[in-house]
């Protein structure tokens, strides 16, 4: 992958963490201002936290942050994977899941901004795997030395 792509996944990565802390904001009287603006902005309104809400949107925070640092990880090791082209399909329908119950979940309550803003991010994370063509063969390191040291047998 270039270092275009990966410079790319990196700041997606961070994106995806930053937001989560927004979130995870809510969880707290005296931080859910952002996280406020953003469910009101999405959602019908007005908007306030009652007890449940914070929890469940402090927590949805966390494990989005949790999901963000995951997959700046995952970008980083799938580089060095034998067979890199699984690694990333797997990854894919990890966030696959997300998005289809995401969306769902965000349609049915009212917050069809929000399923918005995940058809954005998906693309926005679409873009450099399609760019980069992870998908479609066994790119990795590992690999690439393989097919040199076969193509050097054959000689």
């Amino acid at each position: 992958m270039s270092s275009f792509w990966r410079n790319w996944l990196t700041i997606w990565g961070w994106g995806v963490v930053v937001f989560g802390l927004a979130l995870a904001g809510a969880g707290f009287a005296a931080t859910d201002g952002v996280a406020t603006a953003v469910l009101g902005a999405m959602g019908p309104a007005p908007f306030t936290f009652d007890a449940p809400l914070r929890f469940a949107v402090g927590l949805m925070g966390a494990v989005t942050m949790g999901w963000g640092l995951t997959l700046l990880a995952f970008f980083r090791l799938a580089e060095t994977a034998a067979d890199q082209a699984s690694a990333w399909r797997m990854a894919l329908a990890g966030v696959a899941v997300w998005y289809v119950i995401d969306c769902a979940i965000s349609i049915a309550t009212g917050f069809t901004l929000n399923a918005v803003s995940n058809t954005a991010l998906l693309i926005l994370l679409l873009i450099p795997i399609l760019g980069s063509r992870v998908l479609s063969a066994d790119r990795s390191p590992l690999a690439e030395l393989h097919a040199a040291r076969t193509a050097q047998d054959r000689t």
